[in-house]
């Protein structure tokens, strides 16, 4: 296995364990099957297991198989405060205490704020004296490292994180989420303040792998490479020295030992012009099964209006190289919870975005295209809801 080093030199595996997705039987978590799982990440060299709070199960699971194996004090912990659900100081300290019972311990290695998605959630917390909270836990010992978990855009990712003086940060990154969520401007900004970040969504959903279109499958199948689309996924990460450790929901001791196989042998700088080019080919594939030719280069903004365009596309295009829902739940993150609305309604025809446009697209109408797929009455009444409950002060 190999390993990166934490804010403050410690070592972290550059593969984490995602324990999100653990096998259920009869709706609750097979312990003893995600023991071996875990006890074999191990063995191998895994030292970093991520949860959270709404992980359905996935805390107390961990926290049991640590303790039946004796080795909590040899691994990271990392899981997430559900901010959103928050509405007071004693809240905070409810969670906070609550996750420490699930997980049968006195301290959390790898502590984030989770899910946040705009600035002014952030803002909200610090509120309820968050701020304090965190130097007090800190202190005790109970938390060693402060982060957060991030879905919105660049701008406020930005913002959040020259806010507060983070220990780390935890982005969904991928070879197409280049220019999407903190993407790889965020990932540097990162990097540059000497702050790890941890990555989520590698293979995008399954995106990367089986949800692959026939002829990207067969450029990486036939490229002479020898790796599997997972593997080609991970170790572009892996190539960036920015990237601190990349999680993996694995739930089969094969995937356990494929990922921790390819985790011993990449490094960062290993990546040569053979393997860019077929990055962007299998990429252009992908983008070849999209609605709008918006290559997101954001020259159609600022809207006068406050449109987010590049991102409406961007949730308009998945919905057809992916799936629908998989488009609709990412306008949901990264445009309909900012603070500010974004919506395509508020386009009012000027037609400026299209002066700029170097697609030529026809943005007006498109954008009224996408709205009425990505807005579907269900998913107004979810936005609003959500809004209300994630964004309120």
């Amino acid at each position: 296995m190999n390993y990166r080093n934490d804010r403050y030199g410690n070592k972290i595996s550059i593969l984490g364990f995602g324990c999100m997705r653990f096998t259920k039987s009869g709706g609750r978590i097979d312990v003893d099957k995600a023991g071996k799982e875990i006890m074999e990440a191990y063995r191998q060299g895994i030292n970093y297991y991520d949860t959270a709070y709404l992980y359905p199960g996935s805390e107390a699971a961990l926290g049991e198989i640590l303790e039946r194996n004796g080795i909590r004090d040899k691994v990271n912990i990392a899981t997430k405060l559900p901010q959103y659900m928050v509405n007071s100081r004693q809240a905070i300290d409810k969670y906070f205490d609550e996750e420490l019972s699930r997980l049968r311990t006195d301290r959390i290695d790898y502590y984030l704020m989770h899910h946040v998605t705009d600035i002014v959630q952030w803002e909200k917390l610090k509120k309820f004296g968050i701020t304090e909270w965190i130097k007090a836990k800190k202190e005790s010992g109970q938390i060693r490292n402060i982060g957060f978990s991030y879905h919105g855009n660049t701008e406020n990712f930005l913002k959040v994180l020259n806010d507060y003086d983070w220990d780390f940060c935890q982005i969904q990154y991928n070879y197409l989420d280049v220019t999407t969520q903190a993407g790889v401007e965020g990932l540097k900004a990162a990097a540059a303040k000497g702050i790890p970040v941890v990555i989520m969504e590698p293979l995008r959903g399954g995106k990367l792998v089986d949800l692959l279109p026939a002829d990207a499958k067969e450029l990486i199948k036939n490229s002479g490479l020898g790796y599997t689309p997972a593997e080609l996924a991970f170790r572009w990460l892996w190539d960036q020295p920015e990237v601190t450790c990349v999680l993996s929901g694995m739930n089969s001791l094969d995937m356990v030992k494929e990922n921790c196989k390819n985790a011993s042998e990449a490094q960062a700088g290993d990546f040569t012009d053979e393997h860019f080019a077929l990055i962007d080919k299998v990429t252009d594939c992908i983008k070849r099964t999209m609605k709008v030719g918006c290559t997101g280069c954001a020259y159609c903004m600022p809207c006068p209006q406050g449109v987010d365009i590049p991102a409406i596309f961007r949730c308009y295009n998945r919905m057809y190289s992916e799936k629908k829902g998989g488009g609709r739940f990412e306008y949901v993150q990264t445009v309909a919870l900012q603070k500010e609305k974004t919506f395509a309604t508020q386009c009012i025809g000027c037609g400026k975005c299209e002066k700029h446009c170097p697609q030529s697209i026809k943005i007006r109408e498109e954008l009224k295209k996408a709205d009425k797929e990505l807005r579907p009455l269900f998913t107004k009444i979810q936005i609003a809801a959500m809004r209300a409950f994630m964004l309120k002060k």
